[in-house]
């Protein structure tokens, strides 16, 4: 597809890992953008991913990446990630560590390579989804590969809205 390589398209691509690309009409919506890549591609939300940035008391980041129909538990990812007490990175901050916009945030080809937990519900499909690195662009490809590409670790870091 022309137009759409992006830097998380071309760190799959450097590690020969297969994936395919989903595109669809991105709205100019402030919020939800996986339920948006959900409802315009028919995706199921379990299976369809979004990428958090958390922050540590000292300033370290951190990447969780749970299913769009469930919350990040910052109790959880914090004792995945063996650490006391983190928060949710600003949108601004979560921006400037990753190199991507909000709604477009990929667990892949970040600036800066953080450490990333990747929730334990992603090991039970054959393929998941998550952004593409742009509105509007969603990467499908196997946990296994999300996990090698982005070194990450499962953890159960997720949880069901209250």
């Amino acid at each position: 597809m022309a137009g759409t390589g992006t830097r998380a398209t071309l760190a799959l691509t450097r590690l020969g890992l297969p994936f395919r690309l989903h595109e669809y009409a991105s709205s100019k919506r402030l919020t939800g953008y996986g339920v948006e890549a959900v409802e315009q591609l028919g995706l199921d939300p379990e299976r369809t991913f979004k990428t958090l940035v958390v922050r540590t008391d000292d300033g370290k980041a951190i990447v969780g990446v749970v299913p769009i129909s469930c919350t990040l538990d910052l109790k959880a990812i914090a004792a995945a990630a063996r650490v006391k007490h983190l928060e949710l990175a600003e949108p601004k901050v979560a921006e400037r560590l990753t190199g991507y916009v909000v709604g477009g945030i990929s667990p892949l080809g970040q600036q800066r390579r953080l450490a990333t937990f990747i929730d334990t519900s992603a090991s039970t499909y054959s393929t998941i989804f998550c952004s593409g690195g742009r509105r509007g662009l969603e990467l499908e490809l196997t946990p296994a590969d999300l996990l090698l590409a982005t070194n990450g670790k499962y953890a159960p870091i997720s949880r069901r809205p209250d």
